[in-house]
């Protein structure tokens, strides 16, 4: 389809003597949480259990779904038989209508075990990981436990509803006579509390003067409407030479050298990128005992082992853009980062040129380049984010059915839960005295990096809480980056592409 171009925007043209505007970046106001940072040396150990984070969870979440249940089923009756609630699951008798909150477990035959994969390094070659943990045969079945035991759960509201391990719930029903908990009707915990914008900076949520009217704070008198947000995901930098063109477009265009004036000035108003895991492309596979064996090593190392080209690359592409806009880095499954959740940011090292844009070390400000954990949360021109590279996602998909992203982070949200099948399928640090996975205050916008296409949505709470969910693609198979307006949460998808012509 042919198109009309401005000829101010045509970037062939002849010298000229007009004098254009000089365009500023628009300013981001930057106001990161610090939820998922683990601490340092001898403080982090991996000796405790894992069963305690369960505990945890269940301790700080069992109060808001009770909350909720007893609301809704006070005074119940069916059949002339009010329902009441049992404080344990062993509690439950058999015939009684009765209900109680626990968490639910899926005992899933197909799901990974531990002895297996030990036994993997017995194995010629180890089966390919499987996509989803669904029994074609039915064999799958849905617990609910607490600190006393386990309960067996069916009935047509658990079909009904998307459920994995690690979510608190609480259900209604009967026993029957084989044991199992016949559920009439199903509760989650629903969306948490919501802070209102702005409310973490200088604190704005501070009435004033006794008028009933929230002040502002310094910055939100400062901020300057119509901003956007720029967030990319898999951009998967492998290093080669012939696989940096759409890249190149992407770094041209944020820094406003790919395009004409007018589009300049929408580009100025990008104030920030943040960029949402999986940066740089699959490293090589780790070697088995017997190549170990084989390898000839000096000093216990193998230097042909390690290919730096791809974090070169990438720190170039960091650097090039810094000078210009501030970065949020999130790593992903394939970064240089620790692979069990929540992964703790890359390390500056790993950017020689790009970390002299950090801040210094021990300083409680962040800098103009902000290497985060995944999970991340932060406020961005007031506005609550909450964002992963993808992992927690990707692992409750293979719980369930279909492959609604969207439907999948709205569940997260409803159970205040960021990584509910961690640590059973998702490796994640052995947490003791809390589980930070735990939502909190739910966020203005959650969005979920290296996903299979760009989807969006809006979902509400009970308290009138709103959240924007958008599903970011990845960049090296979509070319995709997701704009998000910073005054109505309004996204938008700018598409990178390469004219390969007919060979």
């Amino acid at each position: 389809m042919a198109m009309d171009i401005d000829p101010d925007d045509e970037l062939l043209q002849g010298p000229s003597d007009q004098e254009y505007p000089t365009l500023e970046r628009q300013s981001s106001y930057y106001n990161p949480l610090h939820t998922f940072n683990l601490a340092k040396g001898e403080l982090k150990q991996y000796q405790q259990q894992y069963g305690d984070m369960y505990f945890l969870r269940l301790a700080k979440l069992k109060p808001a779904v009770e909350a909720i249940a007893d609301e809704e089923w006070k005074d119940f009756e069916i059949a002339g038989e009010t329902v009441r609630r049992v404080d344990r699951v062993l509690d439950v008798r058999q015939g009684e209508l009765c209900w109680v909150a626990g968490t639910v477990y899926m005992d899933m035959p197909l799901k990974p075990n531990i002895l297996d994969d030990i036994s993997k390094d017995h194995w010629i070659s180890a089966p390919p990981p499987r996509e989803k943990y669904l029994s074609p045969t039915g064999q799958d079945q849905t617990m609910l436990e607490d600190e006393s035991g386990r309960l067996r759960l069916i009935g047509t509201p658990l079909q009904l509803s998307m459920l994995v391990t690690g979510c608190i719930i609480a259900v209604m029903g009967t026993e029957n006579a084989n044991g199992d908990f016949e559920v009439i009707d199903m509760k989650v915990p629903d969306l948490p509390r919501q802070p209102q914008r702005w409310e973490r900076d200088e604190g704005s949520a501070v009435l004033s003067n006794g008028t009933g009217k929230k002040r502002k704070s310094d910055a939100e008198e400062k901020h300057t409407h119509g901003g956007k947000i720029a967030i990319v995901s898999g951009l998967r930098i492998s290093g080669d030479q012939g696989d940096t063109m759409t890249q190149d477009l992407l770094m041209e265009y944020l820094l406003g050298e790919a395009c004409g004036p007018s589009e300049q000035s929408e580009v100025s108003k990008i104030s920030r990128l943040i960029i949402a895991g999986n940066s740089i492309s699959e490293g090589t596979p780790l070697a088995t005992r017997e190549d170990e064996k084989k390898a000839s090593k000096k000093y216990g190392y193998d230097s042909s082992a390690y290919n730096p080209a791809p974090t070169t690359h990438f720190d170039n592409f960091l650097a090039t853009l810094l000078p210009s806009i501030p970065i949020t880095l999130i790593p992903g499954e394939s970064d240089p980062a620790n692979v069990s959740m929540p992964q703790q940011p890359i390390h500056p090292a790993m950017f020689p040129r790009s970390r002299n844009y950090a801040a210094m070390p021990g300083s409680n400000e962040p800098g103009w380049f902000d290497s985060v954990t995944n999970p991340w949360e932060g406020d961005v021109d007031g506005w609550r984010m909450m964002g992963t590279g993808g992992q927690p996602i990707d692992d409750v998909f293979k719980y369930v059915e279909g492959d609604d992203r969207l439907e999948m982070m709205e569940c997260l949200l409803r159970w205040r839960c960021g990584a509910p099948t961690a640590p059973d399928t998702l490796w994640c640090y052995p947490f003791q005295e809390k589980d930070p996975f735990v939502i909190e205050e739910c966020p203005h916008v959650y969005f979920v990096g290296n996903q299979p296409r760009y989807e969006t949505m809006v979902i509400e709470g009970p308290a009138g809480q709103t959240v924007r969910l958008i599903c970011v693609p990845r960049f090296k198979e979509t070319g995709e980056v997701v704009l998000l307006d910073t005054d109505t949460l309004e996204p938008e998808i700018v598409k990178f592409d390469v004219y390969e012509g007919n060979s």
